[in-house]
């Protein structure tokens, strides 16, 4: 992101650049996605700019927009990983709540904002709660206070909290590590796992069941097996 002037808003023309961006990574070959922002602020989320005094037909169209890249996130079959490097607010914390990973600077802060003013932060607390829990979303959203990185990675709304210089480094190393292997076999893999998650235990067994017995006959499973009993570096075909 790129509108450091705007402290990376997230306008509805923006929102659509992304999404635009993101559709286009979802359809090529790339493994994984670092998703970063210039200037002194991550994302201060929805710009106010765009929303003062609309009416509810375009409200309903910029929030529906949002929760389109939101969900696009979450559907492309690379990983995404933020790389945080100062402060992500409201929608911007949705943001980062959304991506597969996160890395955070330990300058870092994170705020659902709306909870001390007029405007509860309704849609940036689905991702977020679905990250954090009930207890810690309920003091986030009724608060309206910024958390800290380090915070932020106890309470799982980001996987790790790193030194400034390391950030960089740090998120590398973590798109690394989740993008080896096949990628045929992560891209099934993200999508049946956040399909699981909300069903109850039976159900998420059984689409688990049925999953992971049908990737087993896919090219990539057949070799990382014989790959294995051979003792010798599997071959990938990302099928």
């Amino acid at each position: 992101m790129n509108r450091p002037e705007k402290r990376n808003a997230l306008s509805l023309v923006h929102m659509r650049e992304l999404i635009e961006a993101f559709s286009l990574v979802a359809g090529s070959e790339v493994a994984g996605v670092v998703l970063r922002a210039k200037g002194p602020v991550f994302s201060a989320g929805h710009d106010f700019r765009d929303m003062a005094g609309q009416d509810l037909f375009y409200m309903r169209k910029l929030l529906a927009t949002c929760t389109e890249l939101m969900t696009l996130i979450g559907e492309i079959p690379q990983v995404v990983v933020a790389q945080v490097h100062a402060l992500a607010t409201a929608a911007g914390a949705q943001l980062v709540a959304s991506c597969d990973l996160a890395v955070a600077s330990k300058a870092a802060g994170f705020a659902a904002p709306g909870g001390k003013g007029g405007w509860f932060c309704h849609t940036p607390m689905v991702a977020i709660s679905h990250s954090i829990g009930r207890k810690r979303a309920a003091e986030m959203a009724f608060t309206g206070d910024v958390i800290d990185a380090i915070t932020a990675a106890q309470w799982g709304l980001i996987n790790y909290a790193v030194e400034p210089d390391e950030l960089e480094s740090a998120t590398e190393d973590l798109l690394s590590r989740a993008t080896r292997g096949s990628r045929y076999s992560k891209s099934f893999g993200k999508e049946i796992l956040y399909r699981q998650m909300d069903l109850p235990i039976d159900k998420a067994y059984d689409l688990a069941v049925e999953a992971m017995a049908s990737a087993s006959q896919t090219q990539d499973a057949q070799e990382g097996m014989s790959a294995f009993l051979e003792k010798r570096s599997p071959k990938w075909q990302h099928r």
